[in-house]
């Protein structure tokens, strides 16, 4: 049986790479760059939603007004204007959302640590 030895240049190479990669410093540095990264991700998740939201009511409400404009003019009954001051402030409401929730999650970025 012949014993072979390991170049101590490879030993040495071996041990600079765990050192580079596997220190606690890196581990750390490492883990709080994924933590943010995982932060980043899902407050522009919660933004994405907050447009989306944004853009079903925007829907709605121009639809409601549409049909309520239409039924005005037909009719000249004043509780059809009532609907578009509803569907005025829901869209204003939608949009005040979607403000809080944007600046909520740049705010949560902002002040997540970035490792």
């Amino acid at each position: 049986m012949s014993s072979s030895l390991v170049n101590a240049q490879v030993v040495d190479v071996i041990n600079q790479v765990q050192l580079a990669t596997m220190s606690p410093q890196v581990v750390l540095t490492s883990g709080a760059g994924k933590a943010y990264q995982s932060v980043a991700q899902s407050t522009a998740i919660a933004v994405q939603d907050a447009a989306d939201a944004l853009r079903n009511i925007s829907t709605i409400a121009t639809t409601a007004a549409g049909v309520a404009m239409a039924q005005l003019l037909a009719t000249g009954d004043d509780k059809y204007a009532k609907v578009l001051d509803k569907a005025q402030g829901m869209m204003q409401s939608a949009t005040d959302d979607f403000s809080k929730i944007g600046t909520t999650a740049a705010t949560v970025l902002k002040e997540f640590p970035a490792g």
